[in-house]
Protein backbone atom coordinates (compact mmCIF):
# COMPACT_ATOMS: atom_id res chain seq x y z
CA UNK A 1 0.00 0.00 0.00
CA UNK A 2 1.21 3.44 -0.88
CA UNK A 3 2.47 5.72 2.22
CA UNK A 4 -0.28 7.77 1.80
CA UNK A 5 -3.55 7.08 -0.30
CA UNK A 6 -6.59 9.43 -1.22
CA UNK A 7 -10.08 9.90 1.01
CA UNK A 8 -11.65 8.05 -1.58
CA UNK A 9 -9.05 4.97 -1.80
CA UNK A 10 -9.75 4.81 1.61
CA UNK A 11 -13.31 4.76 1.50
CA UNK A 12 -13.09 1.98 -1.06
CA UNK A 13 -10.28 -0.37 0.11
CA UNK A 14 -11.01 -4.03 1.09
CA UNK A 15 -10.94 -4.20 4.70
CA UNK A 16 -7.65 -6.27 5.01
CA UNK A 17 -6.08 -3.70 2.83
CA UNK A 18 -7.28 -1.06 5.36
CA UNK A 19 -6.18 -3.13 8.49
CA UNK A 20 -2.63 -3.55 7.34
CA UNK A 21 -2.43 0.23 5.98
CA UNK A 22 -3.27 0.99 9.70
CA UNK A 23 -1.00 -1.42 11.52
CA UNK A 24 1.70 0.58 9.35
CA UNK A 25 0.28 4.36 10.97
CA UNK A 26 -1.76 5.47 8.65
CA UNK A 27 -4.49 6.85 11.26
CA UNK A 28 -6.77 7.93 8.46
CA UNK A 29 -7.13 3.99 7.15
CA UNK A 30 -7.99 2.83 11.08
CA UNK A 31 -10.49 6.02 10.84
CA UNK A 32 -11.89 4.25 7.84
CA UNK A 33 -12.61 1.02 9.56
CA UNK A 34 -13.78 2.54 12.99
CA UNK A 35 -16.62 4.15 10.73
CA UNK A 36 -17.53 0.48 8.88
CA UNK A 37 -17.33 -1.19 12.25
CA UNK A 38 -18.75 1.44 14.85
CA UNK A 39 -22.36 0.30 14.40
CA UNK A 40 -21.42 -3.41 15.16
CA UNK A 41 -19.56 -2.47 17.74
CA UNK A 42 -22.40 -0.31 19.26
CA UNK A 43 -24.93 -3.20 18.84
CA UNK A 44 -22.68 -5.60 20.32
CA UNK A 45 -22.42 -3.41 23.33
CA UNK A 46 -25.84 -2.58 23.40
CA UNK A 47 -26.94 -6.45 23.02
CA UNK A 48 -25.20 -7.20 26.28
CA UNK A 49 -25.71 -3.43 28.03
CA UNK A 50 -28.94 -2.57 27.27
CA UNK A 51 -28.58 0.75 27.59
CA UNK A 52 -27.64 3.57 24.92
CA UNK A 53 -25.47 6.09 26.47
CA UNK A 54 -23.47 3.12 28.28
CA UNK A 55 -23.57 1.02 24.89
CA UNK A 56 -21.89 4.36 23.19
CA UNK A 57 -19.59 4.77 25.88
CA UNK A 58 -18.23 1.34 25.73
CA UNK A 59 -18.02 1.16 21.77
CA UNK A 60 -15.91 3.84 22.12
CA UNK A 61 -13.58 2.20 24.29
CA UNK A 62 -13.54 -0.78 22.17
CA UNK A 63 -12.09 1.36 19.23
CA UNK A 64 -9.37 3.35 21.36
CA UNK A 65 -8.88 -0.58 22.83
CA UNK A 66 -8.30 -1.56 18.66
CA UNK A 67 -6.97 1.03 17.92
CA UNK A 68 -3.75 0.49 20.46
CA UNK A 69 -3.83 -3.22 20.16
CA UNK A 70 -4.01 -3.38 16.39
CA UNK A 71 -0.32 -4.20 16.12
CA UNK A 72 -1.49 -7.81 17.88
CA UNK A 73 -3.63 -8.82 15.00
CA UNK A 74 -1.94 -11.13 12.94
CA UNK A 75 -4.57 -12.07 10.33
CA UNK A 76 -6.22 -8.85 8.44
CA UNK A 77 -9.22 -11.30 7.52
CA UNK A 78 -10.07 -11.67 11.02
CA UNK A 79 -10.24 -8.07 11.92
CA UNK A 80 -13.83 -7.77 12.42
CA UNK A 81 -14.21 -10.94 14.85
CA UNK A 82 -11.29 -9.79 16.91
CA UNK A 83 -13.27 -6.44 16.71
CA UNK A 84 -16.46 -7.87 18.00
CA UNK A 85 -14.76 -10.54 20.78
CA UNK A 86 -13.10 -6.90 22.21
CA UNK A 87 -16.49 -5.47 22.18
CA UNK A 88 -18.42 -8.89 23.75
CA UNK A 89 -14.90 -8.51 26.27
CA UNK A 90 -15.54 -5.38 27.10
CA UNK A 91 -19.77 -5.07 28.04
CA UNK A 92 -19.36 -8.18 30.20
CA UNK A 93 -16.65 -6.06 32.05
CA UNK A 94 -18.69 -3.47 32.09
CA UNK A 95 -21.94 -5.61 33.17
CA UNK A 96 -19.88 -6.93 35.97
CA UNK A 97 -18.31 -3.86 37.42
CA UNK A 98 -21.78 -1.71 37.42
CA UNK A 99 -23.97 -1.69 40.53
CA UNK A 100 -27.54 -3.27 39.86
CA UNK A 101 -29.68 -0.56 38.70
CA UNK A 102 -33.12 -0.01 40.27
CA UNK A 103 -35.89 1.29 37.38
CA UNK A 104 -38.86 1.63 39.99
CA UNK A 105 -39.23 2.78 43.79
CA UNK A 106 -39.47 -0.25 45.76
CA UNK A 107 -43.07 0.61 47.14
CA UNK A 108 -44.04 0.87 43.32
CA UNK A 109 -42.91 -2.48 43.12
CA UNK A 110 -45.13 -3.42 46.31
CA UNK A 111 -48.26 -2.19 44.54
CA UNK A 112 -47.68 -3.96 41.33
CA UNK A 113 -51.47 -5.65 40.28
CA UNK A 114 -50.57 -9.16 39.75
CA UNK A 115 -53.97 -10.14 38.78
CA UNK A 116 -53.17 -8.95 35.63
CA UNK A 117 -50.40 -11.34 34.12
CA UNK A 118 -49.43 -12.04 30.73
CA UNK A 119 -51.51 -14.87 28.77
CA UNK A 120 -48.43 -16.93 28.53
CA UNK A 121 -47.32 -16.81 31.81
CA UNK A 122 -50.81 -18.54 33.12
CA UNK A 123 -50.12 -21.03 30.24
CA UNK A 124 -47.23 -22.03 31.30
CA UNK A 125 -48.13 -22.04 35.20
CA UNK A 126 -51.19 -24.39 33.96
CA UNK A 127 -48.80 -26.46 32.13
CA UNK A 128 -46.34 -26.94 34.73
CA UNK A 129 -49.23 -27.78 37.22
CA UNK A 130 -50.53 -29.98 34.73
CA UNK A 131 -47.10 -32.31 34.38
CA UNK A 132 -46.23 -31.77 37.99
CA UNK A 133 -49.65 -33.75 38.99
CA UNK A 134 -48.90 -35.92 36.46
CA UNK A 135 -45.55 -36.85 37.68
CA UNK A 136 -47.18 -37.31 41.52
CA UNK A 137 -49.96 -39.52 39.59
CA UNK A 138 -46.46 -41.45 38.41
CA UNK A 139 -45.15 -42.03 41.73
CA UNK A 140 -45.85 -44.92 44.11
CA UNK A 141 -48.42 -44.05 46.75
CA UNK A 142 -45.80 -43.55 49.42
CA UNK A 143 -43.92 -41.52 47.82
CA UNK A 144 -47.17 -39.08 46.45
CA UNK A 145 -47.96 -39.39 50.04
CA UNK A 146 -45.44 -37.88 51.29
CA UNK A 147 -45.01 -35.29 49.35
CA UNK A 148 -48.80 -34.68 49.20
CA UNK A 149 -48.17 -34.18 52.85
CA UNK A 150 -45.20 -31.75 53.12
CA UNK A 151 -45.74 -29.54 50.33
CA UNK A 152 -49.45 -29.72 49.53
CA UNK A 153 -50.86 -30.18 53.15
CA UNK A 154 -48.11 -28.13 54.28
CA UNK A 155 -48.16 -30.80 57.52
CA UNK A 156 -44.24 -30.31 59.35
CA UNK A 157 -41.86 -33.03 59.72
CA UNK A 158 -42.99 -33.98 63.31
CA UNK A 159 -46.50 -34.04 62.08
CA UNK A 160 -45.80 -36.77 59.34
CA UNK A 161 -43.76 -39.17 62.06
CA UNK A 162 -47.07 -38.79 64.00
CA UNK A 163 -49.60 -39.62 60.30
CA UNK A 164 -46.85 -42.12 58.86
CA UNK A 165 -45.77 -43.70 62.31
CA UNK A 166 -42.25 -43.42 61.20
CA UNK A 167 -38.98 -41.14 62.80
CA UNK A 168 -38.17 -38.21 61.51
CA UNK A 169 -35.22 -39.03 60.41
CA UNK A 170 -37.00 -41.73 58.22
CA UNK A 171 -39.94 -38.93 56.96
CA UNK A 172 -36.84 -36.37 55.70
CA UNK A 173 -35.10 -39.58 53.64
CA UNK A 174 -38.42 -40.14 52.49
CA UNK A 175 -38.71 -36.83 51.18
CA UNK A 176 -35.70 -36.74 50.08
CA UNK A 177 -35.92 -40.32 47.80
CA UNK A 178 -39.27 -38.65 46.58
CA UNK A 179 -38.09 -35.51 45.50
CA UNK A 180 -35.47 -37.51 43.29
CA UNK A 181 -38.20 -39.45 41.92
CA UNK A 182 -40.64 -37.03 41.26
CA UNK A 183 -37.63 -34.71 39.28
CA UNK A 184 -36.77 -38.07 37.57
CA UNK A 185 -40.76 -38.53 36.08
CA UNK A 186 -40.66 -34.30 35.60
CA UNK A 187 -37.36 -35.04 33.12
CA UNK A 188 -39.19 -37.54 31.65
CA UNK A 189 -42.67 -35.58 31.26
CA UNK A 190 -40.76 -32.59 29.49
CA UNK A 191 -41.10 -32.07 25.88
CA UNK A 192 -38.20 -32.48 23.64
Amino acid sequence: MNATLSVSEYLDAPNEQLVAAAQLGENEAFGQLASRFERMVYLVCWQRLRDHAEAQEVAQEVLIKAFEKLHQLQEAKAFPGWLKSIAVRHSINRCTRRPPTIAVEPHTIDRADVRHAAPVDSLLAKERKSQLHEGLGRLAMLDRSTLEAFYLNGRSLREMSDDFAAPVGTIKRRLHVARKRLAKELEYLQPA
